[in-house]
């Protein structure tokens, strides 16, 4: 698996996956089998993640038939960013201008809610103020951030648009989808909001929608958490996803360097379940994201976590 933005190839004049492709077909295409694309969509911050247009490619990067050229040599896993979208797109914009086709896409609360209970994966404020075009201000969930807005799939058709755009990837070839940050999509006011039962419904729905249309499809979730909820989106071993993020497996291999010792590691491992045939651990060692700790609580102790971080720290990581 190569993991690479669409940009990050370029020539003058050139789209930057006509580039890409060609040094892919001439370099890589006999060490990787699989490319994963992080975000080609347009968009407006995030690195591609505060998605404007689902269904476009970023004209810098290309088009739809630059994406189609180099899935002729090579899989392709395709960001399905299904949790929120950026402030700019067309849907935010409509629901602010109070088009009925919008109506009810996105959370609006009232700034006093008690979202206490609610897990944060950021430090910035969980609803943001938009001010619509008749005056009034919305305040709309907003997990990530003030640019991303998360999408209500307590209004049916939210799903029926978002279920447009997995058919729409899965006729532009995509072989892997990555559902981003799935594990918030479902949202209950007095609930954590995170790995609720109607999320897992989500992803069975999405897995069977691409086992009728594109059988052979893989659903690999991301969901940075303890490995116990990690791996519940495999579900019944059928029904959900085919692949998790081994989230422990970089910060555990981190540690074992950091302290020279791989204990901590070859137990988690030892003890490490497989999951059925039909299932199996995305390994990585890093990603655009860096290497998320979160994943160790459960396996290390806390103390342990909190020193790792303040050594690498005073060794010049960065730490966010």
């Amino acid at each position: 698996m190569l993991i690479t933005y669409a940009d990050q190839f370029m020539e003058a004049e050139k789209p930057t996956l006509d580039t890409f492709t060609t040094f892919f077909n001439h370099r890589l295409r006999t060490t990787f089998s699989l490319v994963h694309l992080l975000p080609f969509y347009p968009y407006s911050s995030d690195d591609g993640f505060s998605v404007i247009d689902y269904q476009q490619v970023n004209p810098i990067v290309g088009s739809w038939q630059q994406i189609g050229e180099l899935n002729l040599t090579t899989r392709l896993m395709f960001d399905f960013v299904c949790n929120h979208m950026s402030a700019e797109s067309r849907w935010v914009k409509g629901y602010l201008a109070g088009q009925q086709a919008y109506d009810a896409f996105f959370i609006a609360l009232p700034p006093a809610t008690d979202l206490a209970s609610v897990t944060r994966p950021r430090t910035s404020p969980l609803l943001t103020p938009f001010t619509a075009q008749d005056g009034s201000t919305r305040y709309l969930w907003t997990t990530f951030s003030a640019d991303q807005v998360d999408l209500n799939f307590n209004n049916p058709h939210v799903l029926i648009a978002v279920i447009g755009v997995l058919l729409h990837y899965l006729i532009q070839g995509a072989d892997y989808i990555r559902l981003d940050a799935v594990g918030y999509l479902w949202k209950e006011v007095g609930t954590r909001c995170i790995h609720l039962p109607r999320t897992h419904l989500l992803v069975k729905l999405f897995r069977a929608i691409c086992d009728e249309v594109a059988p052979g499809t893989v659903i690999i979730t991301e969901t940075n958490v303890p490995h116990k909820d990690n791996i519940s989106y495999f579900g019944n071993g059928r029904d959900e996803a085919q692949m998790v993020y081994q989230f422990p497996l970089p910060p555990l291999v981190l540690h074992a360097l950091h302290n020279g010792s791989s204990r901590a590691l070859r137990h988690w491992a030892a003890g490490l379940e497989t999951g059925s045939g039909d299932t199996t651990f995305f390994n990585f060692l890093a990603s655009h994201d860096g290497i998320g700790l979160n994943p160790l609580r459960g396996i290390l102790p806390e103390a342990e976590i909190i020193r790792l971080v303040r050594d690498l720290e005073s060794e010049g990581a960065l730490v966010s």
